[in-house]
This record gives structure tokens, sequence and C-alpha cells, in this order.
């Protein structure tokens, strides 16, 4: 077995950060931020592109510090107000006057945003033009990562092997989870110094204050606060699997709702973070664990869902929430619950039995329904899993082992459903009208 503790180490670390905000929107409102400080002056004209998938997901959410939705929200306060330094915390610590200036531009009706015609799951392009400056950038695979930068006539950034201007979707890197397997990163989640993945314990805190700001009073769709008030009737019973759904789904009211705080994210995104981290929560609830151990679970399920994101992409047709964090979560559980490594394949393998068919139709209020389904399916696989009763090989997409079945979701997922994408884009315009 390979030793890759440092490797894993350094992916937590890369992909498990705070947010303030969908990441989509946000993502934008950090290129805007970037672009507005090399312009350096004050924007007189304006074009971003976006790809489809970021396009999809940034349409319908609220945004932090303003009742408005969506992208050109998102990205006016970028130009207003962002700190590119903050990175996906972009737009923590808005002013009200910083979002009155940011509407003001909005209604200008002035800023241009549209899909990329490009097959690239993350990418954003950003080109600003002031009185005596230009400017321009590119965020590229990672929603925080920057490839091209320029000023005037200087480039200060280059990173893009096909040419600044290119579109075409970038060649995938060559990753650590490219051959890996369930046991490799399980042997290695166990061996790992326990003061190199503490920090994991901040999301615990962080996306716990979500839940109860969403579980408070009815936000959003109030998923969340529905499931409480259902428990405290005596209509659905105290359980883990009740109070997962309850966590999770009050989290995702609370943020797609655009409430001000930040949550910690997993593989660029803040509700993989919440359904990766609140049902491991809700089970440590009910059968308190040290937090060494609550901390290895976690790594687990990060790096479960990194794993699988590997082969089904970034952004995809598929609700990635609902199938690679969920699975993430299924597998932090099963190993708190003391399972081997053929349980926690087996619970794995249910899960994705189980969830493999969500679409992602963008981020939006409804989202804490698809997450209160994944998390009660993240518990619900573990304990069945701990029975011994699991997806056996060659039942549908389920393979061989637990490896060839994520990688079987990576194919129907990316090149199964790239059409479903686009039809569930085509359907989301016409309904919003946006041309």
């Amino acid at each position: 077995m390979r030793d890759l503790r440092n490797e894993f180490v350094q992916m937590l670390k890369d992909e498990v950060k705070p947010a303030v905000g969908c990441t989509e929107p946000v993502a934008l409102a950090l290129a805007c931020a970037k672009c507005k400080e090399l312009l350096g002056e004050e924007v007189e004209k304006n074009r971003m592109l976006v790809s489809p998938s970021i396009y999809k997901n940034g349409m319908c959410v609220g945004i932090p510090g303003t009742e408005r939705l969506g992208l050109k929200i998102a990205s006016a306060i970028g130009i207003v107000a962002g700190k590119s330094e903050n990175g996906l915390s972009v737009l923590e610590g808005t002013s009200s006057d910083d979002i009155k200036k940011s509407e003001a531009l909005m209604d200008q009706g002035k800023l241009s945003i549209e899909p990329a015609d490009t097959k690239e799951k993350v990418y954003i392009l950003v080109e600003f033009w002031g009185k005596n400056n230009y400017a321009k950038v590119i965020i590229r695979t990672k929603h925080d990562n920057f490839v091209f930068l320029q000023k005037n006539e200087d480039i200060l950034l280059n990173n893009i092997e096909d040419g600044a201007h290119s579109i075409a979707a970038a060649p995938k890197k060559a990753s650590v989870m490219d051959d890996a397997t369930l046991e490799e990163i399980v042997k290695n989640i166990e061996s790992l110094d326990y003061e190199d993945i503490k920090f994991l314990y901040d999301g615990v805190k962080m996306n716990l204050e979500m839940a109860e700001a969403g579980l408070d009073h009815k936000i959003g769709i109030g998923v969340g606060y529905g499931i409480k008030q259902s428990i405290e009737d005596g209509i659905l019973g105290d359980d883990i699997i009740n109070n997962s759904m309850m966590l999770t789904a009050g989290a995702s009211d609370a943020r797609m709702a655009g409430l001000d705080m930040p949550v910690m994210s997993s593989n660029g995104s803040g509700n993989h973070g919440l359904t990766a981290i609140l049902p491991i929560v809700a089970y440590n609830q009910k059968f308190p664990q040290s937090d060494e151990r609550l901390c290895r679970a976690l790594a687990l399920s990060h790096l479960t869902t990194a794993y699988i994101k590997n082969f089904t992409g970034r952004l995809s047709a598929m609700c990635g929430c609902g199938v690679a964090a969920a699975t993430g979560a299924t597998a932090g559980i099963a190993w708190l619950m003391d399972e081997n490594i053929e349980q926690i394949g087996g619970a794995i393998k249910n899960a994705i039995a189980d969830l493999s068919g969500m679409i992602c139709d963008g981020a939006k209020p409804g989202c804490a329904l698809k997450l209160s389904t994944a998390a009660s399916a993240a518990v619900r696989n573990a304990l069945l899993a701990k029975q011994g009763n699991y997806a056996q090989s060659i039942n549908g997409i389920v393979g061989l082992n637990v490896d060839e079945t994520i990688r079987n979701l990576g194919r129907v997922s990316d090149l199964g459903m790239s059409a479903t994408d686009e039809t569930i884009l085509d359907v989301m315009n016409e309904m919003n009208k946006v041309k």
C-alpha cells in the first residue's frame, strides 16, 4: 500500500475551506474583485463569461447581505467591495452601504454575464475596461484557481497551456485519486498525524452554527425547521436519521437563502461541506466520539467525496451534494461504527445504488430538500452495511468492487449526462427568461 499521507493532508487543506455564499456566484465575485484590483479605476465596460455549470448554479441562489438572487448581484458586490485576498470568503464583511452601491450598479443594467461555449465545468472569464486601463482574469478547474491575469499589455500570470483566449476544456490534471483505492484512503487516514487534521473540527462548529440559524425559525423553504417541528410534535422520531436530515437541511435552508455566515466547504462547494460533515455530526451527537476519531471520520468523508468527484467532475448534471458528499458522509459514519473495509465499501455501494439518479438543477432554496434526502441516505446506508446488507456486484452500475463502482458512477455522470445538463439549463433559461 502506498504512503499517501502527505498528499492526502495537502488535499484536505486545499479542498476543505471556509466559504461565504453559494460557491458559484462567489467564484464570479472573486474574479470580479481581482479584475477590479488589477484595473485600478472605475469600471466603464465589462464582459463576463462563465461555464454553463457556473451559470446554472448561480442563477437562482440567494447572496449574503441582499435579498437579490444570482450572478449579477454577486458580480456587482465583487466589483464594489470584494477583496480577492479573502478567497472564497470574498463576500464576507460587506457593509449595508456596499450592498446599496452594488444593487445600484446592478440596476444600471450594464453588467454583461453570458454562458461560455465550453465543456469546462469551472470556467470564469472577466474583462474590465476603465478610462485608462484594461484588465482580464480567468478562473479555471477550481472555484478559486486563477490561471490568467492581465493588466493592459502586461501578462502577470498565464497557466493556460492552450492559450489565454481559449475556452476549450482544459486537460484533466493527474491526481493521486486517479488510481487510488478505498482501502488506501482508509488506511492512510488511520495513520495520519492528528495535528495535521485538527483543523477539520472547525467545520463542525461552522456548519453546526449555520444549521442552528436555519432551525431557529423558518428560512428559505423551511425544510430543516419543518423536520424539527415534526420531531418536537412527536410525528417523527428523535433519532440519528431524522436529526441528520434536520441539521443538514436546516443549514442548507439558511445558506441558500443567502445568510451572511461562513460554512466549511468540501471540494469547492459549501453544500458539499454541509452534507459531508453534518450527518457525521448528527451521529456524534447520539454516540459521542473523541475529537480525534471525529476528525478522522471527517477526513474520510472529505477524501471519499474528493475520490468520487475526481471521476464525476467538479460540477455536473448529477447532484454532487446528494451523491458524492452523501457517499463521503456514509463512509465516515461507517468508519465511526467500526466497520471493516468491506462494510465501508458496502455502505458506499449502497449510497451510489441509492442516490445516483439525483440531478443538479442549480443552487437554490430547493437544495435543502435534496440535502435532507442525502443526509438520511448517508446514515441509513452505513447502518445497513453494518448488518452486511449492501448492493451486490453487477447490480445496475454497482461493479465488482467499490472502486469500480465509483468509476462507473463517473462514466454515467461525465459521459452519460452531458445532454441532461444542457437540457436542464435550457429549461431553467426558459422559465427565467434569461437571454
